[in-house]
């Protein structure tokens, strides 16, 4: 809308207000001082009945305007103007903090709200898997059939990402204690450092623009909780939330092992990448043609004493899942490697129903046979230390357990009953390890936006 139509110097006179009122068709007009200040408004009625009441069409405007009128300020919300025009007031003026007319509102021209600026944020949670590892790597499954059982948990990694104006890419992680930057993506993923597996998810995807990307996780790195998948999936929903045509669930899974195996080069299996995104716990079965993931419908009580019954512990060993996942494979290519994997596998099917049926000491026995199957697949996956550690657990209450990841080092899992938990936590910590409390996260990766607010 023209301004200057719905505006006049209140000295004008009442002919010159009515030309101006019946070239903005909004039947009234805004009397405003010498410093262009917003001083009344006269409607056509207002007019009418000053001439009425003796007023000439050559008088001074401002001698019919209301100077008690209603009008907005910038500050104010859609809400509050909304409000206003609810009273019965047909045109409502914008005034800047001087008084000065910015705009008008009325029930049919009301401008609506200008598109901001947001930042995306998302957060992928770890896992922690309970049977089938090993199964879950291509070379078997293409063969056999794989399948596992796992769970995530609520330590998360967190992404927060800023899309930039131009093409310049900075990266800051709190993990990796640095920051990378590069004029455009380009020269940003060709440094060579510690970042990457963040450079191979952004060029997976290759995003178009330039942004400041924030990372920082709940865990530590090589912890064997499928940390390099979290991350990756923390990140590609940081961008997929900037999408028309979103990612599905599948496809994220896809782009993260894509990331990770292929482009970066790491040896490893599938269920990190399902796990993080899909989150819950689950049983994931691996297959030529498709993989599968089927979330499992527990028990409530059953779920919360599942919960009650694990205990996390730190070796604090740090845990190289390629290396370990390059022997196995060569171990593989024994059949006796790969007829325990085939054990483990059933083992796994057999684990399923139990914990469907709650058969909860059942399943703490067989978790234990499933690392005794798991810690024979290669010499990499423990040692002499790892075991002393298991077989102290299971000293000290322990019904069974094992090693979270490929193995190595990392994180034990154990299962222990209600009654023996309080003398294993302490026997566990008097030997120097930590252990970490953790809930079952019934989501996997989140992602959302919000208007930046912040400035940014």
């Amino acid at each position: 809308m023209n301004t200057l139509l719905m505006q006049i110097n209140g000295k004008a006179a009442i002919r010159e207000a009515l030309e101006r009122i019946d070239q903005n068709l909004q039947g009234c007009i805004f009397t405003v001082d010498d410093n262009e200040k917003v001083i009344g408004v006269a409607t056509d009625g207002d007019i009418r009945r000053g001439l009425l009441n003796g007023l000439s069409l050559d008088s001074a405007v401002q001698l019919c305007a209301n100077t008690a009128f209603v009008h907005a300020a910038a500050a104010d919300s859609r809400e509050q103007i909304l409000k206003k025009l609810d009273q019965k007031i047909r045109v409502i003026p914008l005034l800047d903090a001087a008084g000065r007319l910015q705009d008008v509102f009325t029930k049919d021209r009301f401008p609506g709200q200008k598109e901001q600026k947001v930042y995306t944020r998302a957060k992928a949670p770890v896992r922690i898997s309970f049977g089938g590892g090993g199964s879950d790597l291509t070379h078997y499954f293409m063969q056999s059939g794989g399948a596992v059982i796992n769970a995530t948990i609520s330590l998360f990694s967190h992404a927060t990402l800023h899309k930039r104006d131009d093409f310049r890419v900075r990266i800051h992680s709190h993990d990796l204690q640095g920051t990378l930057e590069g004029a455009n993506l380009e020269e940003a993923c060709r440094q060579e450092g510690r970042f990457g597996l963040i450079q191979s998810v952004l060029k997976t995807i290759q995003p178009d623009f330039g942004f400041d990307l924030y990372l920082h996780s709940d865990f530590p790195m090589k912890s064997g909780l499928g940390g390099s998948a979290v991350v990756a999936a923390a990140i590609l929903g940081c961008f997929n939330e900037l999408r028309i045509d979103k990612w599905s669930t599948y496809e994220i899974a896809e782009l993260a092992y894509q990331a990770e195996r292929h482009n970066l080069g790491v040896a490893g299996g599938w269920q990190d990448q399902y796990a993080t995104i899909f989150g819950g716990i689950n049983f994931m079965e691996f297959r030529a043609d498709q993989n599968l993931i089927h979330p499992l419908k527990m028990n409530t009580d059953i779920l919360n004493e599942l919960e009650e019954c694990l205990l996390l512990c730190n070796t604090g060993i740090i845990h190289e899942s390629g290396a370990v996942h390059d022997d196995q494979r060569k171990e593989m290519e024994k059949a006796d490697i790969r007829n325990l994997v085939d054990k483990n596998v059933a083992l796994t099917y057999t684990m399923r129903n139990m914990l469907l049926r709650g058969h909860l000491k059942a399943f703490a026995a067989a978790l234990h046979q499933g690392w005794e199957y798991k810690r024979q697949f290669s010499a990499a996956i423990s040692n002499a230390e790892l075991d002393a550690l298991y077989d102290f657990a299971i000293d000290n209450g322990a019904l069974g357990g094992k090693l979270l990841g490929a193995g190595g080092g990392g994180f034990f899992l154990f299962f222990v009953p209600a009654t023996a938990k309080h003398q294993l936590m302490t026997a566990l910590e008097s030997k120097g390890k930590r252990v970490t409390p953790f809930r079952f996260e019934q989501e996997g990766l989140r992602s959302w936006q919000m208007r930046d607010s912040f400035g940014q």
